[in-house]
């Protein structure tokens, strides 16, 4: 019979919770001091809670939530709770910055432009909300959104999180391993919700890439920039190049890969079996 676990076995325990959250699963694990402590639990009811806040005024599938009624014309910007024209000015920013490909305004069935900032809500309310988690000294985090992570660890020299990548022809395999410490990874592709992304600027599916995953300081940018690279379709990777200091992981079609990692040496494509990548990548044979 095994004894009870040392303070070094209790700090490397990792503690799991996971909610159905924004028509998504949100998980996260927590690792340390408040793995499974009261304030722990009172800060994944935090998390959980702000969460369920950004679905009631962000979500487009219920008619009464701020941004379907904003987009209705039945409430103006000044009646919407502040975060509305935050959200929105991120997504003014994007498409500027995006050329276009990246918007919140997209055509609806009928061509119609329709008021849609969901490419900004994901990552801009996850990260909000890690900071509940953030407050527990002595703890270290990693917080899911339907597989986009905000990582945290408390000692920037302990242990990193590995945060796997799927591969976009195969749901079951991984393509890259990322270590990442403190940060965010973004991953946008087809491999689960179908064709659903758009390049704004013609209305139409993307076509002539794979995935696009982003690692980077903030949740709420590194999803914009996955999306807007993936929308930019065979020019994903040099759409990247132009994005200061982004690290980034292009899977193509073939299932070769590109990867930026901010610096202009560096650039290469290669197969992801090789087993043998620049920066924080690990890729897996597949």
């Amino acid at each position: 019979m095994s004894g009870p676990m040392t303070r070094s076995q209790a700090d490397n325990r990792i503690v799991r919770r996971v909610e159905h959250l924004m028509g998504m699963p949100v998980s996260v694990a927590l690792r340390g001091r408040h793995a499974d402590s009261s304030a722990g639990r009172h800060a994944w009811r935090a998390v959980t809670e702000q969460l369920r806040d950004a679905d009631r005024v962000f979500s487009t599938y219920r008619a009464d939530s701020a941004i379907s009624r904003l987009g209705r014309g039945e409430l103006t910007l000044d009646q919407c709770p502040p975060e509305v024209a935050e959200v929105l000015e991120l997504g003014r920013q994007a498409e500027k910055q995006s050329d276009g490909a990246f918007s919140h305004t997209l055509p609806d069935e009928n061509g119609r432009p329709r008021l849609d900032p969901s490419g900004v809500v994901k990552g801009w309310a996850t990260q909000r909300a890690s900071r509940y988690l953030r407050e527990l000294d002595d703890t270290d985090f990693c917080l899911s959104a339907g597989g986009d992570v905000v990582c945290h660890t408390a000692d920037p020299d302990g242990a990193a999180w590995r945060i796997g990548i799927e591969h976009p022809h195969d749901a079951k395999a991984l393509i890259a391993v990322v270590p990442v410490r403190s940060g965010a990874v973004a991953t946008s592709g087809t491999t689960h919700r179908g064709q659903h992304l758009l390049d704004a600027r013609t209305g139409r599916p993307v076509t002539g890439v794979a995935s696009v995953t982003v690692i980077g300081s903030s949740l709420t940018w590194t999803d914009i920039d996955a999306t807007a690279a993936y929308a930019h379709g065979p020019q994903a990777a040099d759409w990247l190049r132009t994005r200061p200091g982004r690290t980034a992981l292009v899977v193509w079609p073939d299932a070769t890969t590109t990867i930026i990692d901010g610096r202009p040496d560096n650039r290469r494509r290669s197969d992801p079996s090789s087993g043998s990548v620049a920066g924080p990548y690990r890729q897996h044979g597949h």
